[in-house]
């Protein structure tokens, strides 16, 4: 039986994503930047349920209950918002807008996950959050937070949640990233 290693996120539009990269360019000159691994500009995403390996057999049931959520959520206004640091070890840019929905579609999501079956972590105060890098030792990352503390991005009605496949590196290669694959996504409030 085939396992796949899943989450269910909201992907920031292009022009959100584009806007960003050109904020967080200058970051990379930074004295801290070379202690970074930065995520790939195509795995951007809001993580509203991280699933971990699903059983394929699984999908069917998932599938349906998470297209339920969707459409028992109505769109909403995101966009990015500020800066923050998970200690010395991960950098990220928030959320603004109406978090009060995205939270309920969050809970909605790992409802909907745990009724399928799969077993989902203890339940913690969701936090949106867009993870911009990582790093294996601490890093003073205050100097990158100080920087991107003002972004204020333009503002986008988010209308879909997606399934999301993460395939993890295999190839052994330093530096390789996670590739991300949409497995399915459904339109809020339809």
């Amino acid at each position: 039986m085939s396992r796949l290693r899943l989450f269910v996120a909201v992907l920031p539009p292009a022009p959100a994503v584009e806007e960003l990269r050109r904020a967080i360019a200058p970051l990379h000159a930074l004295p801290e930047a070379g202690h970074l691994r930065w995520t790939g500009v195509p795995g951007w995403h809001f993580t509203l349920a991280f699933l971990g390996p699903v059983d394929e057999e699984l999908l069917p049931d998932l599938e349906e209950r998470l297209s339920r959520a969707a459409r028992r959520t109505e769109p909403f206004p995101l966009r990015i918002h500020g800066a923050g640091r998970f200690g010395g070890r991960a950098l990220w840019v928030g959320a603004a807008g109406a978090l009060d929905t995205l939270r309920l579609l969050a809970e909605r999501a790992g409802a909907a996950a745990r009724r399928a079956g799969i077993p989902m972590d203890e339940h913690r105060r969701y936090s949106p959050h867009l993870t911009l890098a990582r790093s294996r030792a601490e890093v003073d990352l205050r100097p990158c937070v100080e920087a991107l503390a003002g972004f204020e991005g333009t503002g986008w009605e988010v209308g879909e949640m997606a399934l999301v496949r993460s395939n993890l590196p295999d190839s052994g290669v330093p530096g390789e990233r996670p590739r991300y694959e949409v497995v399915a996504s459904w339109s809020l409030g339809h």
